[in-house]
């Protein structure tokens, strides 16, 4: 064999063996299907677990969609249409009161204050709540969780939500935030980036945070069925152990640089945004810093759920929430 054959020979037998080196590395990730209510930056450490490969270093390759609310996310996942969801914990006790015969078991936390913010149409230099009464107030929908913290707020504050404002909520989700632009409202509860690019096109302005005024509460958490947990526990563990390391990334990072590896999931929002965003919520604590649920954010949820008249009954913090995994990982 002359060289010239033997370097072509060389460079056939080093590609053949690249090619099934990678597709063997691609057989090896296996595949999670995850649905998230909405699309917000206030997810930032999922965002940031999926581009710094954190969940590749597990083996997952997760499919990402958005389902745009509690009820579509939970039926996607009833329906095995996700393997894990990214919703409200309420969405799980909705299901157990149902009588489920696999529940929906909350297994790592994501975000522990609501994400949400009072926008004006009209600038407000001294805000205080009681401007709201009498006024028009564009809220979520009835029975989830921003619709619920929203009340417990204004509740806190003593307005009473059903008589001293007129309240909306029967606009779907994903068209609030068009419904306030195009005019409904003097008041609109929105998240992020909407509040932020609402308020630097003039359409509204941000002038109190619900995540502030409500405290700490499991608002969007990881679940899976009760069966998958069992059958597939070492699954769930790598799953939770890289959405720990996005968070610690996004606890220890600058929000320019959380912006930056975020930017590809928010392509129609300016950078600038998406940093103003980030700093936000981290100086508002949202980002919960681990993915353990407590017991005492469990019951405050419950607190809220019944402050609002929609929790069908009490559920043990032990029954709907397993924080074996995300304890065993925090330790590890």
């Amino acid at each position: 064999m002359n060289k010239k054959k033997w370097f072509f020979f060389l460079f056939l037998i080093g590609t053949l063996t690249f090619g099934l080196s990678a597709c063997k590395q691609d057989q090896e990730l296996q595949t999670v299907r995850v649905a998230e209510v909405t699309r917000s930056i206030f997810y930032a450490p999922q965002y940031v677990a999926i581009e710094k490969g954190f969940f590749a270093d597990e083996g997952i390759n997760i499919e990402l969609t958005t389902t745009w609310g509690g009820d579509k996310t939970m039926t996607t996942l009833l329906s095995n249409g996700a393997d894990v969801a990214l919703v409200g914990s309420e969405t799980t006790i909705y299901v157990y009161a149902q009588g489920a015969s696999d529940p929906v078991i909350n297994f790592a936390q994501l975000t522990q204050t609501d994400g949400s913010f009072l926008v004006s149409r009209k600038p407000i230099d001294n805000f205080t709540w009681d401007q709201l009464k009498g006024t028009t107030f564009l809220g979520q929908r009835k029975g989830g969780m921003p619709q619920m913290v929203g009340e417990f707020v204004l509740k806190q504050h003593g307005i009473d939500p059903q008589n001293d404002i007129h309240l909306i909520q029967n606009i779907e989700f994903a068209n609030i935030a068009n419904a306030f632009a195009s005019g409904t409202g003097d008041f609109v509860q929105l998240f992020e980036p909407t509040a932020s690019i609402f308020e630097k096109e003039g359409i509204g302005y941000i002038i109190a945070s619900f995540g502030e005024e409500s405290g700490h509460v499991p608002y969007t958490t990881y679940m899976a069925k009760q069966s998958l947990i069992q059958e597939d526990a070492d699954l769930i563990e790598k799953f939770t152990r890289a959405i720990y390391r996005g968070q610690q990334w996004v606890e220890t990072h600058h929000p320019k640089e959380i912006a930056q590896v975020i930017q590809p999931y928010f392509e129609d929002t300016s950078l600038d945004i998406i940093e103003t965003v980030v700093e936000r919520y981290q100086q508002q604590g949202s980002y919960a810093t681990n993915p353990i649920l407590d017991e005492e954010e469990w019951n405050h949820l419950q607190d809220i759920m019944e402050e609002a008249s929609e929790l069908p009954k009490r559920i043990p913090h032990s029954v709907l929430v397993n924080t074996e995994i995300a304890e065993k990982v925090v330790n590890e």
